[in-house]
């Protein structure tokens, strides 16, 4: 074609960042992205790149694989579920390690790895303080943005990677659309990041170990913590849950919770645990608790130059860890469809051919996150050690992790060649 392919990714966090450093390799595909943001900021604490997102990286080519590493994540050695509370308090109920060669999961810093994805992005490419109001479909089929600051941008191709609150979301699925919004899980979580030393002083170097550095996942009654080493071995993330006995209001996003709430959920869990939320987690009177929302399953992922990707496409909760790597992958996919095409019609049969291999894929896991986490919170249906003796955890991530990403990555590209030849 005379001109290049114009393709505008809307939303600056972990998913749009991974899509336009995968994309920046292909000439003929003139890339911006923009954030509503004054700067280019990630929200949220520590993210897990499983073995599955890290597969994607290596697809996606150098130096995508090194910014994960530049960004201080720290591989897993292995990862333990425990019960906390009850019969078998203490004893794990599965627990897998990076014995047999495979890899297990990468902890990062959202913030720092953000910054990595965004290092070598041309400056004149990234646009901030641009918030997304309206999306024109153009006769000719292009597609203008115009942003709160009165600015627009015309473009061939638009991503929308702007989160689980997406502008693009509505105008892919329809205002109207049930599965526009999302909805609350009546779950809650504190999070905070702690100095390493602080950590490993409370728990004891059993618990928390750079030199064996593993997450730990702590099932409760009705209550749940996980802990990891993240950034070089100089922080650890804390993180507990809980569920609310009323339903939340309708957009309710966050809650107070008290510390001295807090401690009465954890009063009767072990003491080294207990010493970690009183000390770690409760030292001030009150806490701001973030529920956790995932979307409704959605039955498209673009509509003609429109797609979604990552929170925007599939937000979920976080029990299996997918969230960042589902991003990953979508960028895979998406990246390597976008650089095959080259004409707008391609572009657009493109986004077609992703949506057909990355959404039952997604929405999958998304429904499988959710099971996942009432498991963990005790609220399954099974204890502790009925779950250690069922040895029905553990093989709930097998298809998550387990994939073939060269195998799919390729299905997509003959879906896409099935298309063109169709439509020839």
């Amino acid at each position: 074609m005379s001109r290049p392919i114009r393709i505008a990714i809307s939303g600056g966090g972990l998913a749009g960042a991974s899509l336009i450093q995968a994309l920046l390799q292909y000439p003929h595909l003139d890339v911006h992205m923009f954030e509503s943001a004054p700067t280019f900021k990630e929200a949220g604490l520590a993210v897990g790149i499983t073995r599955n997102a890290q597969a994607a990286l290596d697809l996606i080519g150098p130096p995508a694989p090194q910014l994960l590493k530049r960004a201080g994540a720290v591989p897993m050695k292995g990862v333990r579920f425990m019960i906390a509370q009850g019969e078998g308090e203490g004893q794990v109920i599965n627990e897998v390690d990076n014995s047999s060669g495979k890899r297990l999961t990468s902890i990062t810093h959202r913030a720092a790895y953000l910054q990595q994805l965004l290092a070598g992005v041309p400056a004149e490419r990234l646009h901030a303080s641009k918030k997304l109001e309206r999306i024109d479909r153009n006769s000719d089929g292009s597609v203008t943005l115009h942003f709160a600051d009165g600015s627009s941008h015309e473009c061939d191709i638009l991503v929308g990677a702007d989160g689980v609150h997406s502008v693009v979301r509505q105008h892919v699925l329809g205002k109207d659309d049930p599965a526009v919004h999302p909805r609350n899980t009546g779950v809650w979580v504190v999070m905070t990041l702690q100095p390493y030393e602080k950590a490993h002083a409370i728990m004891g170097p059993e618990l928390v170990n750079a030199e064996d550095a593993r997450e730990h996942s702590w099932v409760g009654e009705g209550t749940y913590m996980l802990h990891n080493v993240l950034s070089d071995g100089q922080l650890v993330q804390f993180v507990i849950a809980s569920a609310d006995e009323a339903p939340p209001s309708p957009g309710q996003w966050r809650r107070t919770i008290s510390a001295d709430d807090i401690k009465k959920l954890y009063a009767n869990w072990p003491k080294p645990l207990r010493q970690a939320v009183d000390e770690l987690l409760c030292q001030e009177p009150e806490q701001q608790a973030m529920y956790l929302w995932e979307h409704p399953p959605a039955h498209t992922y673009a509509s003609g130059p429109l797609c979604v990707m990552g929170d925007a496409a599939h937000a979920t909760t976080p029990w299996q860890g997918s969230g960042g790597g589902m991003s990953i992958e979508d960028s895979l996919v998406l990246s390597t469809l976008l650089g095959r095409a080259t004409s707008l019609n391609e572009a657009q049969v493109a986004l077609k051919a992703y949506d057909h291999v990355r959404r039952p894929r997604t929405q999958r896991i998304v429904e499988s996150s959710l099971g996942t986490g009432m498991m963990l919170l005790g609220k399954g249906g099974q204890t502790g050690v009925e779950m250690k003796e069922s040895g029905n955890l553990l093989p709930r991530w097998d298809f998550i992790l387990d994939i073939d990403m060269l195998e799919h990555r390729n299905e997509a590209i003959q879906k896409m060649l099935d298309e063109l030849a169709n439509s020839a």
